[in-house]
């Protein structure tokens, strides 16, 4: 099994065994060489992240932006944001951050995560780049315990509204033709990304896959899996329903 299979993910780095911890960690989490950059990323973690209530939001206020490439005005931190590769990350004026999200712009050459002003990214929320981008338009609101995961390019227009615990991937899709090996060890693809225009709606519990975009002004009900793009205006409601096949008769029919 070689380490080198996975495509951009944590577990890549921490299989390699020819890097001493604190390399993958810095690799992982600061993203900047240095042990300036190191000692920053770990002092601001330890003393100015956890700290509750009105003294906690006032000092984050003042040293995140050390850490984050740029943020703007009256922008609000939650306690305990988790910040991946923070040089990556922008943020615009009147944007907050709710307790526990995760803005994650982990990649070598990637363009990281760019957040719009007036945006609310919720509790528990995840925004995580392995070696993609996660672009968030003005006025947009993603609420708690929401997935936005990319390996190539996640774009959300202005005034959009995810509901809690929908979940977006772009790439991630590993191929699965060699029975003889771990889905994980083969090789991943992707299908160009998820673009989602202005004023979109998705409602609790939508799953995006990767490919697809959603054209201005449509709405997903709840649950829904959305495996086709939509035009504009669209007003989607579905279900999960699953079609069973055996997936050696799959490959066999797919290699005809």
């Amino acid at each position: 099994m070689n380490p080198g299979d996975f495509h951009g993910s944590t577990q890549k780095e921490l299989l390699k065994k020819d890097r001493p911890l604190s390399s993958k960690y810095a690799d992982l989490f600061v993203g900047k060489k240095g042990l300036w950059a190191l000692f920053k990323f770990e002092f601001i973690n330890l003393f100015i992240t956890p700290v509750p209530g009105a003294f906690g939001l006032t000092l984050r206020k003042v040293f995140y932006p050390r850490l984050l490439k740029k943020v703007g005005k009256g922008v609000v931190f939650g306690r305990n944001v988790t910040l991946r590769h923070p040089h990556k990350i922008v943020i615009g004026d009147n944007t907050f951050i709710d307790d526990y999200a995760v803005l994650d712009a982990k990649g070598e050459a990637n363009e990281g995560i760019r957040i719009g002003a007036n945006v609310y990214i919720g509790r528990d929320t995840i925004l995580s780049c392995k070696e993609g981008s996660i672009d968030v338009g003005d006025y947009s609101n993603i609420s708690a315990n929401c997935s936005l995961l990319s390996e190539t390019e996640i774009r959300i227009g202005k005034y959009c509204f995810l509901a809690g615990e929908c979940y977006l991937v772009a790439g991630g899709n590993h191929n699965f033709t060699d029975t003889s090996k771990p889905m994980m060890f083969q090789p991943s693809f992707a299908k160009g990304g998820i673009k989602i225009d202005e004023d979109v709606w998705l409602g609790a519990g939508v799953i995006v896959l990767d490919g697809i975009a959603i054209g201005r002004g449509s709405v997903v009900g709840a649950g829904a899996v959305v495996a086709a793009s939509l035009p504009e205006y669209s007003y989607a409601l579905g279900n999960r329903a699953l079609r069973i096949r055996d997936r050696r008769e799959l490959i066999k029919t797919e290699s005809v």
